[in-house]
């Protein structure tokens, strides 16, 4: 967090500009190509077809996920259209159709004593859905300003497609190698991340966009946001109950079915938007920040709320309903 903010900042005080922006432009082009090119690496098959079996619980995620969220962003739009219009609105339209995160749905799921097996698969799921899914909705919801023409569509592949297929074919001579040296390519993700923002962040002063954001409409963005976490938390637990999952399951349905990547979402937004990005990721970034610390709350009250015995990965007797 303090690192996106510190980019920000930089950006706002220090933009790439001239002969800089296309260079630091280039170089994000190909953070986004190596990112993905090492989810491919890292995704296991194996792992990813065994979870297949959870067929009711996943298929509510990924529900909520590509369904709900779209649907509760265009009442928001119906609803508030003076502060989600132009740019803004679409980012917030593009905030709804980001698949959802895999480190912090697990790592947030295991502190809450949820299904981490489950979380690991939902979020793999997710985000591989969502190569095809988000770039889709986009085009559907927001129309032309998600710039997915055929020229965006061939950008798609080339930089989010065609890198994650060769780290997939590249798995079983690098997948060793990619997980041994975690400390190094650790920050390799973080640093594609932070690019693709100081990018995006650049190209928006360049442009002036900031000038349309006041104090006041940050605010209300702000508002909106929680309330759309509010009601994806409220629906994800409803439907869990609904369905009769157990503790465990019940946990990983809320927990990954109302988060939204930040690792996935700013390079396709980078893709899709291009030198408009800037207010387009802004939903996304403020959601994101929120949703890890609502989330982390919620995690710590159901870990001390959690029935005793073993751990959900080893558990032999069904837990109670969620």
């Amino acid at each position: 967090m303090a690192a996106l903010v510190g980019t920000v900042a930089l950006a706002t005080l220090l933009p790439a500009g001239g002969g800089g922006e296309a260079v630091a432009r280039t170089a994000s082009d190909i953070a986004i190509v190596l990112l993905f090119f090492l989810y491919g690496v890292r995704l296991s098959t194996r792992e990813t077809l065994a979870g297949l079996r959870r067929v009711r619980l996943h298929a509510l995620i990924l529900l909520c996920t590509f369904v709900l969220f779209p649907l509760l962003g265009l009442v928001a739009l119906w609803l508030a259209p003076g502060l989600l219009g132009g740019q803004l609105g679409a980012g917030f339209l593009f905030l709804c159709v980001v698949p959802s995160t895999v480190q912090s749905s697990v790592a947030l799921t295991s502190t809450a004593r949820g299904d981490i097996a489950a979380a690991i698969c939902a979020g793999t799921y997710s985000s591989v859905i969502g190569l095809a899914a988000t770039p889709l909705l986009a085009a559907w919801l927001i129309g032309s300003e998600a710039g997915l023409s055929a020229d965006g569509a061939l950008r798609i592949g080339a930089q989010l497609f065609a890198p994650f297929l060769a780290g997939q074919l590249l798995r079983r001579r690098l997948g060793e190698f990619v997980s041994r040296n975690k400390r190094v390519f650790g920050p390799v993700d973080r640093g594609s991340i932070l690019l693709v923002v100081y990018v995006a962040f650049s190209a928006g002063m360049n442009q002036g966009v900031w000038g349309r954001v006041t104090p006041l409409r940050l605010l209300e963005l702000l508002a909106v946001l929680a309330v759309l976490l509010a009601v994806a938390l409220t629906c994800t637990r409803t439907a869990a109950r609904f369905a009769g999952l157990d503790r465990p399951s019940g946990i990983a349905v809320v927990l990954c079915g109302s988060q939204k990547s930040l690792a996935n979402g700013l390079p396709m937004a980078a893709v899709l938007f291009g030198g408009q990005a800037a207010l387009a990721v802004l939903p996304l970034m403020l959601y994101h920040q929120m949703q890890l610390m609502v989330c982390a709350v919620l995690a710590a009250r159901w870990a001390r709320a959690a029935p005793a015995g073993p751990t959900p990965e080893v558990a032999s007797a069904p837990s109670p309903a969620f």
